[in-house]
Order: C-alpha cells, then sequence, then structure tokens
C-alpha cells in the first residue's frame, strides 16, 4: 500500500508530494519498520543505526519521529531560520527521473526558530537522536549574528546542532564556509549553544555541512578554521550548483542544488579527502557524516569504507518511497556478515580510498547477490 501511495505522489507536483509526505509522517500515516539494529556510537550519542535523514525534508520539526519509525537511526530537522521566511519563489522543487536526482531552490522557507522550537518541545518520548540544522535569514543584515540566535533558541531541543553554511540557495551564505568567515560562525553558534545549556555534559556536539563544489584546498583550509573553533564533526555534503554531463532530464539547468545520484561520486571524494585530512592531522572523535546520491547500500557502505561514522540521505526516500531505509539496512547488515564483520565502526576503521571503497564495495555486494 506504502509503495503504490509513494508511486501515487510520484504523479502530483514536487513540492505538493514533499508536502503530504511531512504530514503523513508527522500524524502517523506512513509504515511502521521492523527495528534493524546495527548501533554507533560517535560524538557522545547512541544511534540504532547510522543511517539518517538529512536536512532539507522535515523543515520545521515536525516529522523526526516518523522518521524513525520508517528504520532512520537518526533525523535532521530543518533548516531552521531565526525568522520566518517564504524561500524562494514556486515552482522551486524539480524531480529529474531519467537522472534519479533532484534540485531544489527553496531558499530556507522557514516558520522561524520560534515555532520550530514549539514543534520539537511537543514532542512526546522521543525516539532516535533528533538533530537541528540552523541558517541564516536570506535578508539578515548580520547572518553571524543569526547562528547564534538559531544556536542558542534550539540547542535545548537538539541532540546535535548543524551549522548549514553551505546551502547554493541563499545568497551569499556559501561565503560563510570558507575559511576567512567559517571560523566566525562556529564561534557564535558555540557561543549561543553554551549561554543556552550551561552544563558542559549537556551541551550537544556541533557539526557544520559543507558543500561539494569545493577545491581540494579550500576545503582544507575550512576544516581546519572549523577544528580551530572547536567543531564536533563535518556532515559532507550539502548539494551541487554543478551539471554533470549526461543529464537527461528538460530540468537539468534549473537553478538550484542538484541532489541524487549524479553527486555520488563527488560527495564521496570530498568525504575520502576529508577523511584523509582528519587521519594526517591525528584528529580524533571527530564525526563524519557522508550524504549526498546514497541510495543504495553499496553506495552506503563505500562511504562507511573512506571513514563516514553516519550516513544521510533525502532524495533517495523522495524517489524511492519508504522502504527504502529498510533495503539499505538489511543489505547492509548482509554486506557486514559477507565482510566477517559485526561493528559498523569496522568499517569505518578501514579507511580507504575513494576508488578503492568502490571496488571493495562492489566486491562484497557480488558475494551478497550470489549467496
Amino acid at each position: 500500500m506504502w509503495q503504490f501511495a509513494a508511486r501515487w505522489t510520484q504523479k502530483l507536483p514536487a513540492e505538493t508530494a514533499h508536502n503530504i509526505a511531512v504530514y503523513a509522517l508527522a500524524h502517523g500515516f506512513a509504515p511502521i519498520a521492523d527495528q534493524i539494529l546495527l548501533p554507533v556510537k560517535t560524538g557522545g550519542l547512541s544511534f540504532d543505526n547510522p543511517l539518517g535523514l538529512a536536512a532539507g525534508f522535515d523543515k520545521n520539526g515536525v516529522a523526526s519521529q516518523g522518521a524513525i519509525r520508517l528504520g532512520f537511526g537518526f533525523a535532521e530537522v530543518g533548516t531552521i531560520t531565526p525568522r520566518p521566511q517564504a524561500g524562494n519563489p514556486r515552482p522551486r522543487l524539480f524531480r529529474l527521473p531519467e537522472d534519479e536526482a533532484v534540485i531544489n531552490r527553496y531558499g530556507f522557507n522557514s516558520k522561524g526558530m520560534e515555532i520550530a522550537r514549539n514543534n520539537l518541545r511537543k514532542i512526546a518520548h522521543r525516539q532516535g537522536v533528533v538533530g537541528v540544522n540552523i541558517g541564516a535569514n536570506k535578508t539578515s543584515p548580520d547572518m553571524v549574528t543569526d547562528y547564534y540566535q538559531g544556536a542558542y533558541y534550539l540547542a535545548g531541543e537538539a541532540d546535535y546542532l548543524t551549522v548549514n553554511v553551505s546551502s547554493p540557495n541563499t545568497p551569499g551564505l556559501r561565503d560563510l564556509q570558507h575559511e576567512t568567515h567559517i571560523k566566525q560562525v562556529l564561534q557564535a553558534a558555540f557561543k549561543g549553544r553554551d549561554e543556552a545549556i550551561g552544563q558542559p555534559d549537556r551541551r550537544p556536539p556541533v557539526f557544520v555541512k559543507l558543500a561539494p563544489d569545493m577545491q581540494e584546498t579550500d576545503l582544507l583550509r575550512a576544516m581546519d578554521a572549523s577544528l580551530e573553533a572547536g567543531i564536533n564533526g563535518f556532515i559532507l555534503t550539502n548539494t551541487t550548483i554543478a551539471r554533470p554531463e549526461g543529464l537527461q532530464s528538460r530540468h537539468r539547468d534549473e537553478a538550484g542544488g542538484l541532489s541524487g545520484q549524479p553527486l555520488t561520486r563527488r560527495a564521496l571524494d570530498v568525504l575520502a579527502m576529508a577523511s584523509a585530512h582528519l587521519q594526517r592531522l591525528k584528529a580524533k572523535d571527530i564525526v563524519l557524516i557522508g550524504a549526498g546520491g546514497i541510495g543504495r547500500a553499496e553506495q552506503a557502505y563505500a562511504r562507511l569504507l573512506v571513514g563516514a561514522d553516519l550516513l544521510q540521505l533525502y532524495t533517495a526516500l523522495a524517489l524511492q518511497g519508504p522502504y527504502i531505509v529498510g533495503q539499505i539496512l538489511r543489505q547492509l547488515k548482509a554486506m557486514m556478515i559477507a565482510d566477517g564483520l559485526d561493528q559498523v565502526n569496522q568499517i569505518t576503521q578501514k579507511r580507504l580510498s575513494a576508488d578503492q571503497a568502490i571496488l571493495y564495495a562492489a566486491h562484497i555486494s557480488k558475494i551478497v547477490s550470489k549467496s
């Protein structure tokens, strides 16, 4: 029934289908998956499994528990801005089914941090880990202050905070991820969190989400500045403004961030660069979350092989329907067994290069398919 419903919503305008999906998860109109335990402990948090719902789906903090019931080990809500804003004009969400991709230019449409906080406080008997993704208002005279306000207002409702400086849909926002600004932004977020949560042992970790379009030198400099600010982890990556050759959809030239399968290789490469850099620095206990273009267990396994502690998806859920979560987790577990492993962190510790990870994951996947 749920797969039929998912196929039916594909016939609706993309944003309408998105809104229906959020409503369904928020009100319990969605399947409840069998629990698949692949526990991960990282960043001072415990996850039932490493697969999370990325930010961008549940923009106002109403559907995290529905996402957990689908089988996700964690859900990230937002991006939430300090003040309400409508976002960019419609249409602003486009399916590229031939390319297994989506382009969005939502522009941080948000009801604001007050409503989001109230929504999160209404959750009774919270299950799973819930992250809160914060951003800046489009017309803000001081974007750095927006991150202070978001962290101050929402830290108490977050198991972790994500500082989003990499959306391509808010003018000037991506400039904040470069080394000259990112430390200032993160210090503001830490200050807001610390002033809101007095007890150090109760303060949620802070992660930063970076774009896939940075050159390696800029990426590593941004990481170094983030580490100097005290960051706890990196989410790699956000959507891309690049348009790879070979896109087939009629919507391929729409403005906005491209997500889904065309982003898979670039996101893997950036994650591998970041993982190798942290290894060189001997930076321990820094969380790496792999996101962007994960739609199959083999792709998830490759992210873990290069060093991801956790994973996130969103576009695959939108295009393939709610059962994709359980499918990936079951196949991931089968791949671990075929690989002779019983803990997710054993995959992460292999720290392969991107090319090695692709070949290794494909090899393990073939073993599983033959068994």
